[in-house]
């Protein structure tokens, strides 16, 4: 049984954690099979979405299998290699469609994407200093970012869980809804997504990731650079006349 599926549905890439018979925790094998599929939907031009989610609805991922990565198979080498580097570069947004537990690199990987949908059943949480750890895929940066510094702060420092209802509350989710919608709810996002400029969709992407870490001037000045960048394309081009026009755009991704 393959441990990760790759779907690709037109524009849009649903990417599935295939190992319900361990809450879809990863192993060496997984994670670098995600890494190799995220590289492929980089370099892919007619892909223009990506969505991960878990199979079955007890886990979006429990994180890294500690028994086969960290017990069974001692070694120095960290188990999810190039995975969260290349997530962290993707241009081509990332939609998380949680579906039950997200812990430890899981919930790493639901961070590491741009927008998160989960199902009310779902739960959240870093658990890795009850091991001994830090969490060490992105958990101590992107978390503080995304939610209030104290709440991240407990999360992290106590290993608990958080609900559905709170995750949203304090921003870790940007949509909840019903148990087994969180596929629908993301192709619903995603299929709004694919209708934008590919162009503009990843530069704004980039604006946002690099102007979160500089002053506002310079962050304004980043902005600046990329809008006329995006001046000079084929794409922004046949917008103004799909506008003038009054018709639907026919974007090239040049």
């Amino acid at each position: 049984m393959d441990k990760v599926l790759f779907e690709k549905r037109g524009g849009i890439a649903l990417v599935t954690i295939n190992r319900p018979e361990r809450l879809n925790a990863c192993d060496f094998e997984t994670y670098g099979r995600l890494a190799e599929i995220w590289a492929e939907f980089r370099d892919d031009a007619d892909l223009r979405v990506g969505i991960l989610t878990g199979a079955g609805d007890r886990a979006f991922s429990a994180g890294s299998d500690v028994k086969s990565n960290y017990v069974s198979r001692p070694t120095g080498e960290e188990p999810q290699g190039e995975l969260f580097p290349l997530m962290h570069e993707l241009e081509k947004p990332l939609i998380a469609a949680i579906n039950g537990h997200a812990n430890g690199g899981g919930l790493e990987q639901a961070l590491a994407c741009d927008l998160r949908v989960a199902a009310e059943h779902s739960q959240f949480g870093l658990g890795e200093v009850r091991l001994g750890w830090l969490p060490g895929a992105g958990g101590t940066q992107r978390l503080p970012r995304l939610i209030p510094r104290g709440r991240a702060l407990e999360m992290l420092m106590t290993g608990s869980r958080i609900g559905a209802d709170e995750a949203l509350r304090l921003g870790l989710i940007d949509h909840l809804v019903p148990k087994d919608g969180h596929l629908d709810k993301a192709f619903e996002i995603a299929a709004e997504i694919e209708q934008s400029a590919p162009l503009a969709v990843q530069k704004i992407k980039r604006a946002v990731k690099l102007g979160m870490d500089l002053p506002l001037p310079e962050a304004l000045k980043v902005e600046r650079e990329l809008y006329l960048w995006l001046q000079d394309t084929e794409d922004a081009r046949e917008g103004a006349r799909a506008f003038a026009e009054k018709r639907p755009p026919a974007w090239q991704g040049r």
